[in-house]
């Protein structure tokens, strides 16, 4: 995973389409003209001219469906602002009893106002039996009584409206909790009102399930239900049946779900899990990919033709007529998919999708086996999903954490990275890349992995499922563990560190994950007193934003696609243009400083910046 000079480069020949021409990806600039396209050897970066070494992945949104051309002022709320993910559970504790809740949240709304956060993205609070910590839904209308009642959600969304924030809710569409009402009744017989409001199966003649397919959390797919005498299936835990979206009463019903909260004044949804909503019409079997006979479910289930059709069915009954945005988390759509998915035409405003964030794991279940990968790679993915993201018409969301992800400065950076100075290349990264910047809790302040020794001292059942698939595969227990502190759900989990009284200020109980030890520095508090803080980085960069209307709306435009040190780019409007440098080794590293020629620095890590060169994990933001 490190960003070194001397690391093989991974990428060749990566095809992308970008506007009806094959640009080869890693094998050339990324100059839009494949004729004119070389490669450029990192060593001769220093004497190329900038403009030979870019590529512009912009100009088809700079106009509206009447032509003309798109100003600051035509882009929608939630383009121009910075969304931030709130995992309940680990927030803030208002009761003491160590779990975050509604009111945590509104106590600290302040904090997310101060980063520029016009978006909160909470986690489900929804009743939930919390087999998969709330992503196992067991009523959608109802408030978990460990985050509070509706009351206090009401609450919320007025105090964050009176800061100009709005709340988005998750959605968990794909499938609910075994405890909720519908799949009690389904699960009762096969003559029941909702009966197929799941998946059922028969038995194989054997008795066993109808197909070998592995749940993403390990396990068989199936699961037997005595009372029917079927199986049911379930993309995730035996407690997580998934819903059968065929069925048009299903759909229906998540329909009037989303408008409840659509008319309780949210701003938006993320919807989880949404590419395995359409099942294949026949169960076959699929060619094992693990020593048990088994295949993952994702190879079988992802993306299944008609899916769209259930979206846009969706898209037009919830949204139309507001003004909310929708993402969905999109895993295993590809960057040429996204026309079909974003923009006018697609089925959401926003899509999440794994490309970066898989960039170190050939096989997702298989977290003890990890490829090098290069920073032109990494660079190439992000300018595919512009390019394809953007000649839809469509936006990005840019992100490099979230609640089932590894914190980024463990992800994405060498070795040894220091923290600080890692933590503020990526934050400058994240907000100013061209889409709406999406900060996961605990990110604003430098939060790292955590690396408990045991996997029992782990709450997250998906990395209790990897471990024990590593250890059944043949793995030794300290290569099982090495992969649970590289991926493990937890690290980005930890309870937030608001000050460094005992628990960090979470909670005035027993916190429900331990907080960790490092609360002492890393803390809201003692970081908003200190100028050089991680905080106080995203603070200044969220401020940058609102100055600079280009960094919200404007063209992008990678520079020195090549070079395997530097990611680089600009972000160009009417409003004015700027240039991004980051520094994502721990070298120092040289570039050529035409595209900063007669540039004034508006911000920088390590204060004034000598043009032409960075220190190792430096970035700066020049006003062209």
């Amino acid at each position: 995973m490190e960003l070194k000079k001397h690391m093989k480069k991974l990428l060749s020949c990566t095809a992308l389409l970008v506007s009806g021409a094959l640009v080869l990806a890693g094998c050339s600039s990324l100059v839009l003209n494949i004729g004119e396209s070389a490669a450029v050897p990192t060593t001769e970066l220093s004497e190329k001219k900038s403009e030979d070494n870019a590529v512009s992945v912009s100009e088809a949104v700079e106009t509206n469906e009447d032509g003309a051309t798109l100003g600051h002022d035509d882009y929608k709320w939630w383009q121009k602002t910075i969304a931030y993910e709130i995992y309940v559970k680990s927030f803030k504790d208002s009761d003491g009893d160590g779990i975050g809740d509604l009111n945590g949240i509104t106590s600290e709304l302040d904090h997310l106002k101060n980063l520029g956060v016009g978006a909160i993205w909470l986690t489900p609070c929804y009743v939930s039996p919390q087999a998969d910590n709330g992503y196992d839904i067991a009523d959608y209308y109802n408030i978990d009584p460990a985050y509070g009642t509706m009351e206090d959600m009401d609450r919320l969304i007025d105090e964050a409206g009176k800061r100009d924030i709005r709340i988005v809710m998750d959605l968990v569409f794909n499938h609910t909790s075994s405890k909720n009402a519908w799949f009690t009744e389904s699960r009762s017989g096969k003559d029941n009102d909702k009966s197929d409001w799941y998946i059922w199966a028969d038995p194989k003649e054997d008795g066993s399930a109808p197909t070998n397919w592995r749940s993403i959390f390990g396990g068989s797919a199936w699961t037997y239900d005595e009372k029917r005498g079927q199986y049911y299936l379930h993309t995730f835990l035996p407690e997580q049946p998934d819903l059968n979206w065929a069925n048009p009463e299903v759909r229906k019903a998540l329909i009037d779900v989303a408008d409840f909260w659509v008319k309780k004044g949210v701003g938006g949804f993320r919807l989880d899990a949404i590419t395995y909503i359409k099942k294949p019409e026949k169960f076959l079997d699929g060619t094992p990919d693990a020593n048990d006979g088994t295949v993952g479910i994702h190879a079988m289930t992802a993306n299944t033709k008609g899916i769209l059709d259930y979206l846009h069915e969706f898209k037009s009954a919830v949204q139309t007529g507001t003004d909310i945005f929708t993402v969905g988390e999109a895993n295993g759509v590809s960057a040429s998919d996204l026309p079909n998915w974003v923009g006018p035409d697609g089925v959401f405003d926003m899509v999440f999708e794994f490309g970066h964030m898989n960039i170190s794991l050939s096989d997702e279940m298989n977290w003890c086996v990890t490829r090098e990968w290069s920073l032109p790679e990494f660079k190439a993915l992000f300018t595919a999903s512009q390019e394809n993201t953007i000649r839809t018409g469509g936006w990005y969301p840019m992100f490099l954490e979230n609640h089932d992800q590894p914190r980024s400065i463990n992800h994405f950076l060498p070795e040894g990275a220091d923290r600080i100075s890692g933590a503020k290349a990526l934050a400058t990264l994240v907000l100013t890349m061209r889409g709406t910047p999406f900060i996961m809790e605990g990110e604003e302040l430098g939060f790292v992995n955590v690396n408990w020794p045991s996997i029992e001292d782990y709450n997250d059942i998906s990395t209790r499922n990897h471990y024990k698939f590593a250890i059944d595969e043949g793995y030794s227990e300290a290569e099982a563990m090495k992969g649970v502190h590289d991926f493990a759900r937890d690290s980005s989990r930890t309870p937030m560190q608001w000050d460094s009284s005992s628990n960090a200020g979470f909670t005035t109980g027993t916190p429900w994950l331990p907080v960790y030890d490092d609360y002492a520095k890393y803390n809201v508090a003692s970081e908003i007193e200190d100028k050089d803080s991680v905080l106080n980085w995203y603070i200044a960069l969220s401020g940058l934003r609102r100055e600079h209307p280009e960094l919200q709306t404007g063209d992008y435009t990678e520079l020195f696609h090549e070079h395997e040190q530097i990611f680089a780019f600009t972000r160009e409007s009417e409003d004015g243009k700027v240039t991004i440098l980051i520094n994502l080794s721990l070298e120092e590293a040289s570039y050529d400083p035409s595209c900063v020629e007669g540039a004034k620095q508006l911000l920088g890590t390590n204060g004034e910046s000598k043009k032409g060169t960075l220190a190792p994990l430096e970035a700066v933001v020049y006003e062209n």
